[in-house]
């Protein structure tokens, strides 16, 4: 019965109709009873309070007054026909205007009788105006239902104009709870609801839609914000269950010569413990016969790379072979580099192969990887097209894996029989929330500590006016034998942004450091794939001393001499890119510095930002700081997710419930892994109904 009427049309629905519905399905996906149950408001305002004209403030949001109308006045002419009314109270008096429907509201009020208005006070000149107020004559206010707290939905220019702005959304709601009451099952375990003193789950919808207090409404969204944590976990869990027990991994039992001869002769410095530890886990995971599927982060500079080439030293000693893939073909050319010079005098064959390699070279990695010639393959996309066959590939190493998309990394799976292990890694950190919404089916290792001899990047906001001093300590690091970078966000200039550009910065950097003294090199996404490598290789050799740049350097060559990073309109750059971009210098012993650079006009969210990069170097942090500004749909492409789709809980703001659902979730799975005990029959009915087609029960043990 609840199936029925919850799936009813929204068509059907007392006060929609045709044409009401097709504005609610086209702005609001709004198809069904049941969606519009699931429509919550977004703020409640509190109708419960009242205030007088001598207590309002310029700044104040909605206010209620109680008082009269004194008199009415029709301004200007036919067609910009304004109505202007005088509203007073025992201490003051406000004007109310109407732009719109003079003639017909002139007609509705009624002079000298009591009204509660409702609306947001503008002050001008000394004087508080309220524009189209809401008006409702005292004596049907005290029998209206909106007393209390008012539930607030966003609706949109197309529904306001059919009668559906927010409080004709919260009327429909209203007609539709009566009709649904005591048909909403419960889809939370009963322990769970008495643990946590929860309401059931129509309690908590009631309530959200129109609160009884403050207090309830809390309790009741903090049900709600759970539930969808709940379920969005429990997925990710038995995705996780189904890909490393159900999937058989290859076993990588031992570790041989391949390794250890790297270890003591090759590698150039002592691992951290964060690199042995995440190391560690690789390994666990990798001999245990079950398949890896393991997030590496850790920012830029971390020895995410190292690690990764020492697990796939560990696939070669057991006879594997292993690839790199990496979103870019200068990121995947700079792995490449870097690895061959470790692995040099090693017995560990290595190539690169992207889609600027040429046919006979390309053939002949084919033959090669087919005959087991090669140990490991560095690429991008290249290495999943089908003519790329391996002998035995035991692990795929993917980079910065939010670039490629599912179908790409799914190919790598099909790369042997039993699927390889996959190691991923990124230097964008991701917040803790985020990541156990984005990757819960993942095994997450953090490498929290720097190599020692690295200095914490020391950072500054400087404006425009502090250019000449700028351009001195430019001057002095580049006496001490350093290199700079700046970076601007436009190639050319725009006549709509004043942002400093490419073109003109390059010219004013020229002026100030000219030849010969200076060498300048400038690299920008339009030029020639060789021509920026020619120009990126004349900087890291030390040929000129400062890098003009796009952010195109975000990922590039490893330059450690490189000790000052600019940030022009730095206030246009959004936090994870500012923390990628410093992330270019501080790669050697020396100091390192990051000027962020803006105008003198900065909003609200911009000082934030800048203010955050100032104060710290953690990347998780950042990511955090900048999950709150942003929002999670916005980080990391999660829009296109689908599991995200979360209509009440907010990943920035409530990251504890999200854990608390994370252990209930894993808790529960322990206890009955197919959901098929009696007490967990609704939750197990529920789940199904939600991920039709997406989780199989006949695999999962």
């Amino acid at each position: 019965m609840e199936r029925d009427l919850l799936k009813t049309p929204i068509e059907f629905l007392k006060g929609v109709g045709p044409a009401k519905a097709d504005a609610l399905k086209t702005e609001m996906g709004i198809h069904t009873f049941e969606d519009l149950l699931h429509t919550y408001p977004f703020r409640y305002i509190d109708r419960s309070k009242f205030y007088t004209v001598n207590e309002l403030q310029s700044a104040a949001a909605e206010v209620q007054l109680r008082g009269r109308i004194t008199s009415m006045q029709e301004i200007g002419a036919a067609r910009k026909k304004r109505l202007v009314a005088q509203f007073e109270d025992a201490t003051g008096r406000v004007e109310l205007v109407w732009f719109k429907g003079a003639q017909w509201i002139a007609k509705s009020l009624q002079m000298g009788k009591e009204y509660v208005l409702f609306g947001k006070p503008n002050y001008f000149k000394g004087k508080y105006s309220f524009p189209h107020p809401e008006l409702e004559l005292a004596e049907d206010f005290t029998k209206s239902p909106i007393q209390g707290l008012q539930p607030v939905y966003n609706s949109t220019e197309k529904l306001t104009n059919k009668g559906l702005n927010a409080r004709g959304i919260s009327k429909l709601t209203r007609v539709l709870l009566p009709q649904v009451k005591g048909l909403i099952r419960e889809n939370l375990p009963s322990r769970i609801l008495e643990h946590y003193k929860w309401p059931s789950r129509e309690a908590a919808l009631f309530e959200v839609h129109f609160p009884q207090s403050l207090e309830r409404l809390e309790i009741a969204r903090n049900r709600l914000k759970f539930e969808e944590f709940y379920f969005i976990q429990i997925a990710l869990l038995l995705q996780k269950d189904l890909k490393t027990k159900q999937t058989p991994g290859q076993v990588f039992g031992e570790v041989g010569d391949t390794f250890n001869n790297f270890y003591k002769n090759n590698l150039p410095f002592e691992l951290t413990g964060a690199q042995k530890r995440v190391l560690k886990e690789i390994r666990s995971d990798s001999r245990s016969g079950k398949h890896m599927n393991r997030l590496v982060q850790g920012d830029v500079g971390s020895g995410k790379t190292v690690v990764a080439l020492l697990s796939m030293l560990i696939a070669i000693d057991n006879g594997f072979q292993a690839c790199l893939m990496a979103p870019t073909e200068i990121l995947a050319q700079q792995h490449y580099n870097g690895l061959a010079e470790l692995l040099e005098g090693t017995p560990v064959r290595i190539a690169l192969l992207t889609g600027s390699t040429k046919t006979a070279r390309r053939k002949e990695i084919h033959a090669d990887l087919l005959n087991g010639q090669l140990d490991i393959l560095v690429g991008t996309h290249a290495l999943i097209e089908p003519t790329v066959k391996f002998r035995n590939l035991g692990l795929a190493v993917i980079d910065e894996q939010h670039r490629f998309g599912v179908a790409q990394r799914a190919k790598l799976w099909k790369k042997n029989t039993i699927p390889p292990h996959i190691l991923i890694m990124t230097a964008t950190p991701i917040p803790r929330t985020l990541a156990m919404s984005l990757y819960g089916d993942l095994d997450i290792s953090v490498i929290d500590e720097l190599p020692p001899g690295r200095q914490p990047i020391k950072t500054v906001h400087r404006y425009d006016s502090n250019r000449l001093q700028v351009f001195g300590f430019m001057k002095d690091e580049i006496a001490k034998g350093r290199q700079c970078y700046v970076v601007y966000p436009l190639i050319e200039e725009s006549s709509t942004m004043d942002y400093k550009d490419l073109e003109d910065g390059y010219e004013s950097i020229c002026r100030e450091f000219p030849r010969p003294e200076y060498q300048v090199s400038i690299v920008h996404g339009r030029m020639k794939a060789e021509d920026k490598d020619a120009e990126m290789q004349r900087f890291a050799k030390g040929e000129t001393q400062i890098m003009v740049a796009t952010t195109v350097i975000e990922v590039g060559v490893n330059v450690p001499n490189a000790s000052l990073m600019i940030i022009e309109s730095s206030e246009r750059f959004g936090l994870s890119q500012l923390h990628q971009l410093r992330g270019r210098v501080g790669r050697g012993a020396e100091q390192s510095y990051c000027i962020l650079m803006t105008g003198n006009k900065l909003s609200n969210e911009a000082k934030t930002r800048l203010e955050t990069m100032v104060r710290t170097n953690d990347g998780f942090e950042i990511a955090d700081v900048d999950l709150q500004l942003r929002g999670p749909g916005d980080l990391m492409g999660t829009r296109q997710s689908g599991m995200l789709d979360l209509k009440i809980a907010n990943l920035s703001k409530d990251g504890q419930l999200l854990q608390l659902a994370r252990k209930e979730a894993e808790g529960l799975l322990q206890e009955d892994p197919r959901l098929e005990k009696p007490e967990h029959a609704q939750t197990r009915t529920f789940f199904v109904a939600q991920n039709k087609g997406k989780v199989h029960w006949s695999k999962i043990s």
